[in-house]
């Protein structure tokens, strides 16, 4: 593929010294214009089905009976409660993430340059900081899936 690319667009007699940038644009241009539209739509067509899906089965949960009323409520706070664990998680594993890069990011600048006066081996904690205020936030201050409060 690279071969036919090079040939086609590094041949200085069709675009003369642009070559390369000629298809490396072709390339944005499909990759914004194309495939990121296409997987959004695809995405957003999934959860509206998967809202649809939820509905109708509310629906004929409390059409049924008072037990299927009930049983869709316990269905619907269980959901609530798995969402925001989930979104929990997430938050504190994007902190020890960050805390991770930040570490490795001031090692790896501290075994380059060492403990020389402009060494930039502290750029590290930026991410590393990051990461602490998302691991403090996850675990302390947003409310727990078994509270009743929404968060």
């Amino acid at each position: 593929m690279t071969h036919l690319a090079l040939s086609l667009f590094g041949n200085e007699e069709i675009f003369g010294a642009f070559g390369m940038w000629a298809f490396l644009s072709i390339g944005a241009v499909a990759l914004f214009a194309v495939f990121i539209p296409l997987v959004t739509w695809i995405d957003s067509r999934r959860k509206e089905r998967e809202a649809f899906y939820k509905a109708e089965t509310f629906r004929r949960l409390t059409e049924s009976s008072s037990e299927g009323a009930k049983m869709a409520m316990e269905m619907f706070q269980q959901e609530n409660r798995q969402e925001r664990l989930k979104h929990r998680q997430g938050i504190v594993l994007g902190g020890m993430v960050n805390i991770g890069v930040g570490a490795g990011l001031s090692i790896m600048l501290w075994s380059m340059e060492g403990s020389r006066p402009g060494s930039p081996y502290l750029v590290g904690l930026i991410p590393g900081l990051i990461g602490v205020a998302l691991l403090v936030y996850g675990l302390f201050m947003v409310p727990a899936a078994d509270d009743s409060r929404k968060g």
